[in-house]
């Protein structure tokens, strides 16, 4: 019998502990680094590990996963068709590295002996993968590695990727279930923390896949990050999505442009202006565990193979690329850098080395759009977007940002109820550029063309 209610407690606490899933992953908005944006397919160990040394440089300031983007199981990833880039994949039809790329998983060693490594920085590990299974496989039918089912057994080959012919989808059968249940355990003993899952969240959208791969990741014990690509992720799949993934991304890929031409339907490539709206519609759906992400940020080089168009230095200015980070941090997105990282320049490395912003977008509890107000007489309508966000605990802190999607300067004075503060004078610091702003009864600020400006309220 238990002496004391504190025993009783502890030990309750322990059995409850005990019978608990391991420690859900992604509490506050996942931070790291991506391949995709300037490697494209072609990423190799080398490369991965100079660029995952700088992210290890800056880890104080939130970073801390580093992503293989896709095609890390290609044998030739400059060739022209799918044939001739030779998937690799084990005797259970699953996905492995090639060690010509990544001596390191030679031996059957797969990407153990560097997700080690990356722990060793202080750093999380993560990979891309198309979901399916490879159409190779199905045709060879190799068996389900823990089960009786063949690769025949757990295809849908009625559900392709659209836009990739590597692989036919997965069946929402048993058999589909111990394929994706195979491969995330074997993913898993490397030591996987991240995993991006694409052609699944839109065009098409893939429920079932989505169940079964999170069900997968469930089964091993392990946090890993369920991060889900392309979109846009409809609106109407927001809650359905939120109780299997911890990322989901709401826009088509995004990249370095104010705007691009639209084709519709196709919303390919999404620029930054476009993110305004799609971002404050998914702001309600913002919360631990779950961060609807408006995709990588394409700053910095791009280079040497971008996964769009030629190497390049960002062709954002320093003005949009501030803006998009500002946007991106205050509105608790995934910060997922796309950078060479070995050839950062000092400006993005100012903006992503920027303690307070990171920390806002890592602390706030409460971010929402601001109230929007109709330009001054003779100008379009809408030409800015607010937004506000607060931390909480010891010291808690208020922040507003003032964007201006405008193609020249504006100059504004603003009521504070915008931004959700009390109608009296408040007194603010400029975080950028690290000045204070005296109190007044409303906000003046002039912000240039596509610029922004951030404040902590004080």
């Amino acid at each position: 019998m238990f002496r004391s209610s504190s025993i009783l407690i502890a030990y309750l606490a322990f059995i409850s502990c005990a019978l608990c899933p391991a420690q859900a992953p992604a509490p506050t908005p996942p931070m790291g680094w991506n391949s995709w944006d300037a490697y494209g397919l072609t990423i190799g160990e080398a490369d991965y590990r100079a660029n995952t040394t700088i992210l290890a440089g800056i880890r104080q300031y939130g970073w801390q996963y580093s992503v293989i983007d896709e095609g890390w199981y290609m044998q030739d990833p400059f060739a022209g068709t799918l044939e001739a880039r030779k998937y690799l994949w084990n005797e259970n039809g699953i996905l492995i590295p090639d060690p010509a790329r990544f001596p390191s998983t030679a031996n059957n060693a797969g990407f153990k002996p560097l997700a080690d490594w990356v722990h060793a920085q202080g750093l999380k590990f993560g990979i891309h993968i198309v979901r399916g299974i490879p159409r190779q496989v199905v045709a060879q039918n190799l068996p389900i590695a823990g089960s009786s089912f063949h690769a025949v057994d757990a295809a849908d080959q009625q559900s392709p990727c659209p836009w990739d012919q590597g692989n036919w989808g997965v069946a929402d059968n048993a058999a589909g279930q111990a394929y994706y249940d195979s491969m995330l355990k074997l993913y898993a003993d490397w030591g996987l923390d991240y995993i991006k899952v694409d052609c699944i969240s839109d065009h098409p959208y893939r429920p079932t896949e989505i169940r079964q791969i999170a069900e997968a990741i469930h089964k091993t014990g392990r946090p890993i990050v369920l991060s889900l690509s392309p979109g846009p992720t409809q609106l109407d799949n927001a809650a359905e999505i939120a109780k299997y993934a911890q990322m989901w991304r709401i826009t088509d890929d995004h990249w370095d442009g104010w705007t691009f031409p639209r084709r519709p339907p196709s919303e390919y490539p999404f620029g930054l202006r476009d993110e305004f709206d799609r971002i404050a519609q998914w702001a309600p759906y913002v919360k631990p565990g779950n961060w609807p992400d408006p995709d990588m940020l394409p700053e910095g080089y791009l280079g040497p193979h971008p996964g769009k168009d030629q190497p390049r230095q960002s062709s954002y200015t320093h003005d949009e690329q501030r803006t998009e980070f500002t946007l991106w941090a205050i509105s608790r997105s995934p910060l997922i850098l796309g950078a060479n990282l070995t050839k950062l320049d000092d400006f993005t490395r100012s903006l992503v080395t920027n303690k307070e912003v990171t920390d806002l977008n890592q602390q706030a509890v409460d971010s929402r759009p601001g109230l929007l107000l109709k330009a001054q007489s003779g100008e379009q309508p809408f030409i800015q977007r607010y937004w506000y966000a607060s931390t909480d605990g010891l010291d808690p802190k208020q922040y507003i940002a003032i964007f201006n999607l405008a193609d020249h300067t504006t100059s504004s004075n603003l009521p504070w109820g915008f931004f959700y503060l009390a109608d009296k004078p408040h007194a603010l610091y400029d975080v950028w550029n690290q000045q204070h702003i005296p109190r007044a009864k409303t906000l003046h600020v002039v912000v240039p063309a596509h610029g922004c400006a951030l404040f902590r309220v004080e």
